[in-house]
């Protein structure tokens, strides 16, 4: 088979992986649930390391550089923007070339108070199309990147271009790195599924967001999620409930809600405004749905309840444009919210499995 062919029989591969379907809701959302054999495992007790965990993990089945932004433009008005990368492993054996098992899947987003865009990359690996390297630090897509000033991701470049929007942001760290669970080893069942898992939580913004109507100048906050696993998921969990949120106070929190067939898992993590980060044991966040929008024939829930009684934080999460669906391989609902209440404050929202009504 020639190198294209041998292409496409590999995307297709790919998308069959990540693509969710019914069959899937046996195997977790998007297949996360399946064994992973072959593949390494995440332990806990292992120690992260950086600058080299910036880097890529292709003993891994799946990974991700996942960045949000919630941002202020000069005309007044709130937007947010997403930047993910996505590394996806077909086999556990790495080959260089046309060869290799890893495939990469980018998505770019731009939500503003009554629109929401999006711009969807495939490449292989192996070629340079698409990758990571730790030092110093770069992340691409074909003309997508995110790149580091140094060996660190303390200072980074943001950049992506889709016919209806594009985005160049620079983004400089204002805290340290968080660690989530036990030094980075993040439960997500009770069956002890996991990954490994940090972010840097505290980036300040600037730059430019060009919309259909032109470009507009922002500023704002940034979020950057790291993490990979080979079976992060149950097998019986249909989809997730992530919730990144900065208050006004200047504290921080990461909590999520993994929907199983009998019962939901939910962690998180307080991060106080020095950066120090307290892990929350399984039950302790609480969300609510309390309104749902009609989302692309899904019912999904854009207005939520929060609680974090040991926190004395009660707050309602409201999404800035309920209709920011990514309708991309695998479709999902991301953008930015609102936070009302004991606290107030802006974050991010991803969710995940909502199948059509």
């Amino acid at each position: 088979m020639n190198d294209r062919g041998s292409f496409i029989r590999i995307l297709l591969c790919c998308l069959a992986v990540l693509a969710p379907a019914a069959s899937t809701s046996a195997q977790g959302f998007a297949g996360l649930g399946t064994e992973a054999v072959g593949f390494a495992i995440p332990e806990k007790g292992a120690v992260l390391s950086f600058p080299r965990d910036h880097g890529p993990h292709p003993a891994y089945r799946i990974e991700w550089w996942y960045l949000t932004a919630n941002l202020k433009g000069e005309d007044g008005r709130d937007y947010g923007v997403q930047w993910t990368l996505f590394r996806s492993a077909l086999a556990p054996e790495e080959q260089s070339g046309w060869g290799s098992p890893q495939i990469w899947m980018g998505h770019a987003g731009l939500t503003t108070e009554n629109a929401h865009y999006f711009a969807e990359r495939l490449a292989r690996g192996g070629i340079g199309q698409a990758g990571v390297i730790a030092t110093p630090f770069a992340a691409w897509i074909d003309d997508w990147e995110m790149k580091g000033a140094g060996s660190g991701i303390d200072a980074l470049t943001l950049t992506a271009s889709a016919p209806e929007f594009s985005y160049a942001l620079d983004l400089e760290a204002q805290g340290p790195l968080v660690l989530h669970g036990d030094k980075g080893y993040s439960v997500k069942s009770q069956s002890g599924q996991a990954s490994y898992y940090y972010s840097q939580p505290r980036y300040g913004v600037s730059g430019t967001l060009t919309l259909p109507s032109g470009p507009v100048a922002v500023t704002g906050q940034a979020w950057l999620d790291r993490e990979w696993s080979s079976q992060p998921l149950d097998e019986d969990q249909s989809g997730w409930d992530w919730f990144s949120l900065s208050l006004d106070s200047g504290e921080k929190l990461m909590g999520f809600v993994l929907r199983g067939a009998d019962r939901d898992f939910t962690s998180g993590t307080w991060i106080a405004t020095d950066g120090t980060a307290t892990a929350l044991e399984p039950g302790q966040f609480a969300a609510t749905p309390l309104e749902n929008s009609i989302v692309e024939g899904r019912s999904v829930p854009t207005r939520w309840q929060v609680n974090l009684p040991e926190r004395d934080l009660s707050i309602t999460v409201d999404a800035i444009y309920p209709h920011a669906w990514m309708g991309t391989s695998f479709p999902y609902w991301e953008g930015p919210v609102r936070i009302n209440g004991s606290h107030s404050g802006m974050g991010y929202l991803e969710m995940t499995g909502y199948e059509p009504d």
